[in-house]
């Protein structure tokens, strides 16, 4: 496995990131520690996850994930092994507090995350999303008191828009508070829009970049079919973000393109995977694309991707072919 800086910083992070969104919900506890245990063996150190996981399950399930995180963590000093990244911002309770970026919400939230994961530190705490109704000077002091305290090492964003990072380095700046060291966007072959503004911005700042759903959700492994319909217990059908998933990727135009991805994956002795991630790889601002599984021999193609960069004229063909995905005006 190859590693990578994180960003301007000095932390060393593997080149994948495990994502563990399924755990506790699509992958039961023990398959949740085989797929752990598969990542860990192959080299993956680096694993992301949230307070609000799982992905899809119903309300009261939040927490789950990380409980499982934690379990697997504590087992023969793996803590010390890994590089351990969760989120805040969704809702975790009744109240109207339990959620957002304010300094109530953060400080409740890291504290809950820390008993989950059965650990004193995180080595990276990231907003899950941008919050219009706190202001962003109360929310990096209260992630830069967390970072003082020792609660947090690093501070990172995702979902956030490049005019948000921004403005958010600016006021830390200003401040002298400490800034976003990475930052956790959607990006893919189907999903290229972040080329434009966030991409170049990460790269100006020395700002570690995390991407999720390198497989836009299993359609570029390509054992989708549109006339099949969405498979159940995959991504398509996982409880309440089913229709998320089918919104973002079920379209007839993303099935075209992948149907045209497969041959150029067969000539280069790539399965579908390998190449989906091997192309997020290939571009040099991108720090370590969180991979995902249902079940553990799925993560096998997408560490090969690791050994096996694009060659320069393959990813110029992805690059065309997928370059309305770039523009944000698909044709739908």
């Amino acid at each position: 496995m190859q590693h990578t800086r994180l960003g301007r910083t000095g932390l060393t992070v593997s080149r994948l990131c495990l994502g563990t969104m399924t755990f506790g919900f699509q992958c039961d506890q023990a398959t949740s520690v085989a797929i752990m245990d598969r990542a860990f063996d192959a080299g993956v150190t680096f694993f992301d996850t949230a307070d609000v996981y799982p992905l899809g399950a119903p309300p009261g399930s939040q927490g789950r994930t990380e409980e499982i995180v934690g379990r697997w963590l504590a087992r023969d000093g793996r803590r010390q092994r890994v590089i351990l990244a969760t989120k805040c911002f969704g809702r975790m309770g009744p109240s109207p507090w339990d959620q957002g970026n304010s300094r109530k919400h953060i400080l409740d939230a890291v504290d809950a995350s820390l008993r989950r994961l059965q650990t004193d530190y995180i080595d990276l705490y990231q907003l899950h999303g941008p919050d219009p109704n706190t202001p962003i000077d109360e929310t990096l002091k209260a992630l830069d008191d967390l970072v003082r305290w020792g609660k947090v090492r690093y501070i990172g964003c995702s979902n956030f828009l490049a005019y948000q990072v921004a403005r958010a380095i600016g006021r830390s700046e200003v401040l002298g508070l400490g800034r976003f060291d990475s930052v956790q966007p959607r990006y893919n072959l189907l999903f290229r829009e972040i080329e434009r503004e966030l991409l170049p911005l990460c790269d100006e700042e020395g700002i570690g970049v995390i991407p999720y759903n390198p497989l836009a959700g299993g359609l570029l492994t390509g054992k989708h079919r549109p006339e099949a319909g969405p498979e159940e217990g995959s991504r398509f059908t996982l409880g309440t973000a089913g229709r998320l998933y089918q919104g973002r990727y079920w379209h007839d135009d993303m099935f075209q393109v992948v149907e045209q991805i497969r041959p150029l994956a067969a000539a280069a002795g790539m399965t579908m995977p390998q190449l989906a991630v091997a192309w997020v790889l290939a571009n040099p601002v991108i720090t370590a694309p969180i991979i995902g599984a249902s079940r553990p021999e799925q993560l096998d193609d997408t560490i090969k991707a690791v050994e096996t960069p694009l060659p320069p004229e393959l990813k110029q063909q992805l690059d065309d072919l997928t370059a309305v995905y770039r523009k944000g005006d698909s044709p739908r």
